[in-house]
């Protein structure tokens, strides 16, 4: 069995501090603009927008990170997977998109 990682901490000392993108849901509904206002208007769907569902935050990776190449891939441990982005990341300085996040057990 061949293992592609490893799971382990990283020291402050350590690590670089990386811009990365948190992608959740754009919509709030399932069905977005469907039904009615109170006053019995049509929903606008952009009434429905989730705007939490992108945010930008600063992360201490692990030094290793930083020379990600863009489209390449990684498991973030505990917070799901993640890309280099295709454009924004450069040499020496990666900013990763999260795609998929992971179920989190733990607090059930």
């Amino acid at each position: 069995m061949k293992v592609k990682g490893n799971i382990h901490w990283v020291s402050a000392a350590h690590s670089y501090a990386a811009e990365i993108r948190l992608y959740d849901r754009l919509f709030k509904e399932a069905n977005p603009g469907q039904g009615k206002n109170a006053d019995g208007t049509d929903r606008d769907f952009l009434e429905d927008i989730n705007a939490d569902s992108i945010k930008v935050i600063t992360a201490q990776l692990e030094p290793s990170l930083r020379e990600a190449k863009p489209e390449e891939r990684f498991q973030f441990e505990r917070h799901g997977y993640f890309v280099a982005d295709k454009k924004d990341s450069v040499a020496g300085n990666p900013v990763f998109n999260r795609t998929v996040t992971l179920r989190d057990a733990w607090q059930k």
